[in-house]
C-alpha cells in the first residue's frame, strides 16, 4: 500500500488564515470529485471558519473525560474505518488529551499516512521545535506545544500562508481572530508590529530553506549542472595562504548585501600526502568563516580550478570570489592561473577577482610532500627527450647542406639539458640515448651506419653522453633535495602546530581528530581502545561518517601500544606520512590519558571534599551535638534524683530544657543528613508547579510570628520546583535571618523578572537588618561548617545555608547574598517560574488545547509586562 501524501499550510502567525486556506483546498478537491472528509477542524468561534465547514463531510469526534470535564479529540479509528482519499486535520502541533491513541496529533497524522490516506494539515511557525528559543526571544512567550521539524520537513508540499502585520492587526481589531475581551491584550503584547514582522521573516526564511532543499533534490535527480540563480550563494576559494582572510571578509560583505544569501568557503586540497597549506592558517580561516555565518568545506582535487567549479555547480552557487594571483610575472609562461581558468570556464557563475597585498609576490612555498616533478612536467620532459631529438634532426637536415658534428652535438646537448630540467633523470637519459643514436646515424661518418671511424668523433660522443647524464643526475638530485626540504618543512610545521595546541591546553579529542582528518584529507578518523590485549575494540572518539570499529577495517591504522590505535578511512597514505601520523596518534593517546587523569583528579577532589566534611562532621559531633546531649542528660538526671524535691515550676523548666535540647538535636541531625544527601547527589527534586502560598507559611512555623512579615503579591506566577525542598531551604534562611536580625522584622517578599535566555524567573528575598557581611565573605557563608564572625559554637554546625543553596540549585535555581539597603543582609532565591498554565490544565470546552495555549501565552505576557511597568 502506497503511503499517503502530506500537504501542510504553514502560518507565519496565528490568525493569518491557514485553516481557511486548508478548508478552501478541501472544497476545491471535493468539487473535483475527491472523497474528502474533515477529520478535525476547530472554528474557535469564528463565523467565517464555521461557514467554510458547510458542505464538507465531518467525521464525529471522540469524547474523553479529563479532570472532571469532557473534551473532544480526533477519532483516528473512525477516520481509518471511513478510509477517505483525503482527510483535513487542523493544528499539527496539538497535544492530545491524556488517554488518547497518541500523545500528539502529528503522530495521529502519521498513522493516517501509513494507511494510504492523504492528509492536509496546518501549523504555525512558532510551533516548530527547533525555533522555540528563537520565538521566545522575539515574543517573550514560550510555546507549550511543539512539533518536531522532521515531521514538517517530510511533508510532500508546504505552502506558506502569510499576511502583512498591519492587515493581521486589523483582523484582530475587527474581532476575526480572538474574542473581544482578548483583543487589547493581544495587540499590545504578542501581536505587536515588531513581533509579527520578525515571525513573518522567520517563516519566509524557513520556507525558503525547504524550497531550496526541494530544488537541490530536483537538480540532482535530473542531472542539471547549470546554475539556477534562485538564491545568492557566494563561494570563496581559499588556498590556505594569508590572503584568505581578506577574501572571506570581502565575500561576507557581498553576501550581506542580499537577504538570505549564503557564504561557503572551500579549500581544494591535493590528494597526495600532507595538505598543501598551513594547518594553523586553515584553522584560523575556518573560525573566521563560521564567525561570519558561513560554512567551511574541504574538497580533494589535483586540479584546483576544476575542483572549485565542480563544487560551485554542485551547491548551485551564483558567485565565486577568488584572490588575484600570487604568481610572479615570469610564471605566467607556465599557463593561466586558477583565477583565469575559473573565470574562463565558470559559464553563468559570476567571478570576482579580489586584490590583496600579496599579489605578484610569488606563491607561498608548498609545505606538502613533493615526491615527483608532477604529471605535466614529466610528460613534457618525455616529449622533449623522445620527440625533440627527432624534430631537431629533421630541422638540421632541412637547414644545413654542410655538416658540423660539434655544433650538432651542442644542439642535442641543449635538448637533453632541457629534458632534464623539465622531466628529470629518465627523460634526460632517453634524450641522450636517442640523440646519440641520431647523431651517429645522420651526422657521424660513415653516415647511415652505427659505425664511427674517427677517434675524435668517439670522444665527442662520449663527452656528449657524460655531460647529458651528469646534468640529468644533478637536476634529479636537486628535485629530490627540494622534495626532502618541502617534506621536512611540512612535518615541522604540522608538528609545531600540534605542540602548540598541547601547550595552549587544547585537549578535546574530537578537535584533535578533526585536525588529523583535515591534515591528511581522510573521510573519517577514529581512536580505538580495548581493555585487554586481545579483547574487543571500543571507540573512544571519532569524526567523520561511518568510522571503523576495528583497526583491521581501516585504510590506515597506527597502533599506540597494544590497547590503543588510530584508524583512518578514505585512502591509503604514503609511508612518509606515517611519521607525522604517528605523532598525532601519540598526542591522541596523551589527550585520552589526560582526560582520564582529569576524571581521576575530580574524583580525588570529591573524595577529599568528602573527607574534609567527615572531619568537620566529627568535630561538630564532638562539640555541637554534645552540648544539647549534655543539657538533656543533666535535666533527666535532675528529674530522676531521689534526694531532691522539685516544685512543678522547676519540673516544667527542666522539661522545657529537655525539649529545647531535643529540638536542637533534631535540627542539627536533619542538616547533617541533608548535607550528606547533597554530597552523594541523591537529592532528586519532585518538580511541579506550585504557588508560594503553599510554601511560605510552613517555612515560617519555626520562628516567632512577630519577627517576620511577608509581602507576596496575589496572582504571582507559579513556581516550577519541589515545594518540600524550597520549604526546607527557606526555613533555614529565615531562621538564620531572625537569629542575626537587628531592629525591625525580617521581610520575606516575592516578585517576577525576566532573565534573558531563560524566561520568567521568580525571586524570593529574605531581608534582615543585622550587622551584614562584607563582600569578600558573602560566598564563604554558603560553604559547609562555616560560621561568620563571632557566632557561638552552640549556635549550630554551620550547615543551614549550605543545605539551602544545595536544595535550591537542585531545582535549577540559585541562592545568593547581597546587602540590604540601610544595613543588613538579603538572601535572594531565584527559581524558574511557570509563564502560564499548561495547555491542558483547564481548557475551555469550546476551545482546543492549542488555542488555550496561545491565549495563555498572551495572558502571561500581559501579566509580566504589567508587573515590569509597575
Amino acid at each position: 500500500m502506497a503511503r499517503g501524501r502530506l500537504r501542510i499550510y504553514l502560518g507565519a502567525a496565528p490568525g493569518v488564515g491557514k485553516t481557511c486556506a486548508m478548508l478552501g483546498e478541501g472544497h476545491r478537491r471535493a468539487s473535483r470529485g475527491t472523497d474528502i472528509v474533515v477529520a478535525f477542524v476547530e472554528d474557535h468561534g469564528r463565523a467565517y471558519t464555521r461557514e467554510q465547514l458547510h458542505g464538507l463531510e465531518t467525521v464525529p469526534r471522540r469524547t474523553l473525560p479529563y479532570r472532571g470535564g469532557e473534551f473532544t479529540e480526533m477519532d483516528v479509528d473512525a477516520v481509518l474505518a471511513r478510509r477517505p482519499a483525503v482527510a483535513l486535520v487542523d493544528e499539527l502541533a496539538h497535544t492530545n488529551i491524556p488517554g488518547s491513541r497518541n500523545a500528539k496529533r502529528w503522530q495521529d497524522i502519521q498513522e493516517l499516512l501509513e494507511a494510504g490516506i492523504d492528509v492536509v494539515s496546518t501549523v504555525n511557525i512558532q510551533h516548530l521545535e527547533s525555533l522555540g528559543d528563537v520565538v521566545q526571544g522575539i515574543t517573550g512567550v514560550r510555546q507549550q506545544e511543539t512539533v518536531p521539524d522532521e515531521a514538517v520537513r517530510r511533508a510532500d508540499q508546504i505552502e506558506l500562508v502569510d499576511m502583512a502585520p498591519e492587515a493581521l492587526r486589523r483582523r484582530l481589531a475587527h474581532g476575526n481572530v480572538y474574542a473581544p475581551e482578548k483583543v487589547d491584550a493581544a495587540l499590545s503584547n504578542y501581536f505587536r508590529p515588531g513581533n509579527l514582522t520578525a515571525l513573518r521573516e522567520l517563516a519566509l526564511l524557513w520556507t525558503a530553506d525547504r524550497v531550496d532543499e526541494y530544488l537541490q533534490r530536483y537538480r540532482a535527480e535530473n542531472h542539471i549542472d547549470s546554475t539556477w540563480q534562485a538564491r545568492e550563494r557566494i563561494v570563496v576559494g581559499l588556498t590556505g595562504g594569508p590572503e584568505g582572510r581578506t577574501l572571506i571578509r570581502r565575500a561576507a560583505r557581498i553576501a550581506a548585501k542580499g537577504s538570505g544569501s549564503e557564504l561557503l568557503a572551500v579549500y581544494v586540497a591535493k590528494s597526495d600526502g600532507l595538505t598543501g597549506a598551513s594547518p594553523e592558517e586553515l584553522t584560523v580561516q575556518r573560525g573566521l568563516v563560521e564567525d561570519l555565518g558561513g560554512s567551511f568545506h574541504s574538497v580533494l582535487g589535483d586540479r584546483a580550478a576544476e575542483a572549485l567549479l565542480q563544487f560551485a555547480r554542485g551547491v548551485n552557487a551564483t558567485q565565486i570570489v577568488l584572490g588575484s594571483s600570487r604568481r610572479k610575472p615570469w610564471q605566467w609562461v607556465l599557463g593561466p592561473g586558477v583565477g583565469a581558468t575559473v573565470a574562463r570556464d565558470s559559464g553563468d557563475i559570476d567571478v570576482h577577482i579580489v586584490t590583496h597585498e600579496h599579489v605578484a609576490r610569488g606563491r607561498v612555498a608548498p609545505i606538502r610532500r613533493i615526491t615527483r616533478l608532477g604529471v605535466a612536467r614529466s610528460a613534457a620532459g618525455w616529449l622533449i627527450g623522445v620527440a625533440g631529438p627527432v624534430l631537431l634532426t629533421g630541422l638540421i637536415e632541412w637547414m644545413h647542406s654542410g655538416r658540423n658534428q660539434q655544433t650538432d652535438m651542442l644542439l642535442y646537448l641543449g635538448l637533453t639539458v632541457g629534458a632534464a630540467l623539465t622531466g628529470g633523470l629518465f627523460p634526460a637519459l632517453a634524450s641522450a640515448a636517442v640523440g646519440s643514436l641520431l647523431v651517429n646515424w645522420y651526422f657521424t661518418p660513415p653516415l647511415h651506419t652505427l659505425t664511427i671511424s674517427d677517434t675524435a668523433n668517439i670522444i665527442s660522443m662520449g663527452v656528449f653522453l657524460a655531460v647529458a647524464l651528469s646534468v640529468a643526475y644533478v637536476v634529479d638530485l636537486a628535485a629530490a633535495r627540494t622534495a626532502q626540504a618541502a617534506r621536512s618543512r611540512a612535518e615541522a610545521e604540522t608538528l609545531s602546530f600540534l605542540a602548540q595546541s598541547v601547550l595552549s591546553g587544547e585537549k578535546a579529542l574530537p578537535a584533535l581528530l578533526e585536525r588529523v582528518q583535515e591534515t591528511f584529507q581522510m573521510e573519517s578518523v577514529a581512536l580505538l581502545e580495548r581493555e585487554q590485549d586481545f579483547g574487543p575494540w571500543n571507540c573512544a572518539a571519532a569524526v567523520g561518517p561511518h568510522p571503523v570499529g576495528r583497526p583491521e577495517d581501516a585504510d590506515v591504522d597506527v597502533p599506540v601500544g597494544d590497547r590503543l590505535a588510530l584508524a583512518l578511512s578514505g585512502r591509503v597514505l604514503p609511508a612518509d606520512d606515517r611519521r607525522v601520523l604517528g605523532a598525532f596518534a601519540a598526542q591522541a593517546a596523551v589527550v585520552l590519558e589526560r582526560r582520564r587523569l582529569g576524571e581521576a583528579a575530580r574524583e580525588a577532589r570529591r573524595m577529599a571534599e568528602g573527607n574534609r566534611i567527615r572531619t568537620a562532621l566529627l568535630a561538630a559531633v564532638s562539640h555541637d551535638l554534645r552540648t544539647p546531649l549534655a543539657g538533656i542528660k543533666a535535666s533527666v538526671s535532675s528529674l530522676r534524683a531521689d534526694d531532691v524535691t522539685w516544685t512543678p515550676e522547676d519540673e516544667a523548666e527542666l522539661l522545657a530544657g529537655i525539649e529545647e535540647g531535643a529540638d536542637r538535636l533534631d535540627h542539627l541531625i536533619g542538616n547533617l543528613l541533608d548535607m550528606s544527601r547533597l554530597q552523594t547527589n541523591t537529592v532528586v527534586p519532585l518538580v511541579r508547579a506550585f504557588d508560594l502560598d503553599e510554601v511560605v507559611p510552613f517555612a515560617l512555623r519555626g520562628v516567632p510570628p512577630e519577627s517576620v512579615r511577608t509581602d507576596i503579591p496575589e496572582g504571582l506566577l507559579m513556581v516550577s520546583g519541589d515545594p518540600g525542598l524550597l520549604e526546607r531551604a527557606l526555613a533555614n534562611v529565615v531562621e538564620n535571618a531572625v537569629k542575626y536580625n537587628g531592629s525591625g522584622r525580617v521581610l520575606v517578599s516575592g516578585s517576577i523578572f525576566r532573565l534573558p535566555g531563560r524566561g520568567d524567573r521568580l525571586e524570593v528575598r529574605v531581608a534582615d537588618h543585622g550587622p551584614g557581611i562584607p563582600d569578600g565573605a558573602k560566598e564563604k557563608v554558603f560553604e559547609p561548617f562555616q560560621r561568620y564572625g563571632d557566632a557561638p559554637r552552640g549556635a549550630g554546625v554551620g550547615l543551614g545555608l549550605a543545605v539551602a543553596r544545595g536544595f535550591v540549585e537542585a531545582m535549577d535555581g540559585s541562592l545568593t547574598a547581597e546587602d540590604t539597603p540601610g544595613g543588613g543582609l538579603t538572601m535572594v532565591f531565584t527559581l524558574p517560574a511557570v509563564p502560564a498554565a499548561p495547555a491542558l490544565e483547564a481548557p475551555a470546552p469550546e476551545a482546543p488545547a492549542l488555542e488555550a495555549a496561545e491565549a495563555g501565552g498572551l495572558t502571561a505576557a500581559t501579566e509580566t509586562e504589567a508587573r515590569g511597568n509597575a
